[in-house]
């Protein structure tokens, strides 16, 4: 008698049963059974499958390493909400014809800044990039060796020049840059200066024999100054917070301040110390920021009307003076250390496990680079970063000297009752 041969497990039962436990959607499980029967396991490896899946997938987390805008967790935090209705992206209420995509939230970001028009695209580099195309595509654009700088994503200064089909023309040297290197620079013979472009170093900064030129120098020269402030800071004063401005604020650029001291444009990020979406603003000088809307580019970086929505919700709120109570980043930088404190003692004792410790938290995304600000965290022995990780909500943390320690200033509070049962789990 011929012995039975085994068969495979059917694709379709099997992902039938990895429905019972997962919420991936039929065909995709079809995908995991499908990899598992290939490898030749059966419903354990392809459970394995649908899990790695899953973990693949975007994924709701609790930021517990106390970098508060943390580029690997999509920077800073921002609750959004709309109805499922059309909206005035490109219509005007008024006329009941086309309007601009710009003009709600450029208008608002404009008396933010304290400018006279303002624009939106859909991230820093792209304000940068089509700053550069639209005002000097041809010509020359004077920078200072210490400002060409690369930050991350392998954005670089001088490559996003070539792009934007404007010339580099270097000024100064590394550590010491002053006004007469720039003037020198725009009367040159065979030089076609078209703009000067300030870089704030947003991820490190060079101490010691140094030397820059202050926007306030640059302006009195016989070119328009456009300054990259980066980090996305309105307000040098920040008066939407109580007290004076925090020390670890000290120097960073603030488009208020910048644009008051003479420059013609500023370009910023919306998702770093502004604390709203993924964004580039341009704002300044009315032509110039028109040549911009009006540039063949600005399409093709324009942002959509869900980044739109967001972003006015977040300028209304700065306008509003809420920004402490309704931005995540604000909420977490404008927590006291008493308050941090008797959240972490609460934890141990709830969670039974851990040590209370002071930390130092940081801005993150190259935000007021080498800058630290106290905090509170709770460490216990041990990498136990994966099985951090493994959790449901998944916490992420920080590692060092074989102490795993989660950083509260990074935390939302509703998520203490998630960093509680991690530690019991633990």
């Amino acid at each position: 008698m011929t012995a039975p041969v085994d068969r495979p497990p059917s694709v379709d039962a099997l992902a039938r049963r990895l429905a019972e436990t997962s919420s991936l959607p039929h065909p995709v499980l079809v995908d995991a059974a499908r990899a598992a029967i290939a490898d030749g396991g059966g419903l354990d490896e392809a459970r394995a499958q649908a899990r790695d899946i899953e973990r693949s997938l975007l994924t709701p987390v609790v930021n517990a390493t106390g970098v508060l805008l943390h580029t690997n967790l999509g920077r800073a935090p921002l609750a959004h909400s709309q109805s499922a209705r059309a909206q005035t992206v490109e219509f005007d209420l008024a006329s009941g014809e086309r309007g601009s995509r710009q003009r709600a939230v450029g208008q608002l970001f404009a008396r933010l800044c304290g400018a006279e028009d303002a624009i939106v695209v859909n991230n820093n580099a792209a304000a940068v990039l089509l700053v550069l195309a639209a005002l000097a595509e041809g010509r020359d654009v004077a920078v200072s060796r210490g400002e060409s700088v690369e930050i991350g994503g392998a954005f670089r200064v001088p490559e996003v020049m070539e792009q934007s089909g404007a010339r580099l023309v270097d000024v100064g040297t590394t550590n010491r840059t002053r006004r007469s290197d720039y003037e020198r620079a725009i009367v040159r013979p065979g030089n076609d200066v078209a703009l000067v472009l300030k870089v704030h170093p947003s991820n490190y900064r060079v101490q010691g024999f140094v030397e820059e030129t202050s926007v306030a120098e640059l302006s009195t020269l016989d070119v328009p100054v456009v300054a990259d402030i980066g980090s996305g800071l309105l307000d040098a004063t920040v008066p939407w917070m109580p007290g004076a401005p925090p020390a670890w604020l000290a120097g960073e650029p603030a488009a208020v301040q910048t644009l008051a001291d003479g420059a013609d444009l500023v370009t910023f990020s919306g998702d770093k110390l502004l604390g709203g979406p993924q964004a580039g603003i341009i704002a300044g000088r009315h032509d110039l920021v028109q040549r911009c809307a009006k540039h063949p580019l600005a399409r093709a970086l324009r942002c959509g009307g869900l980044v739109l929505a967001a972003l006015q919700d977040v300028a209304l709120t700065y306008l509003h003076k809420t920004v402490c109570d309704d931005l995540a980043f604000w909420r977490m930088v404008s927590q006291s250390i008493d308050a941090l404190r008797a959240r972490a003692d609460t934890i141990v004792a709830e969670a039974g496990v851990g040590t209370v410790v002071d930390t130092e938290a940081l801005p993150g995304a190259g935000s007021a680079p080498g800058v630290t600000m106290p905090s509170v965290g709770v460490t216990v022995d041990g990498d136990r970063l994966a099985e951090l990780r493994a959790f449901d909500p998944p916490i992420i943390a920080r590692t060092r000297d074989d102490r795993t320690t989660l950083d509260l200033r990074s935390v939302d509070p509703t998520d203490d009752p998630a960093v509680i049962a991690a530690l019991r789990y633990l």
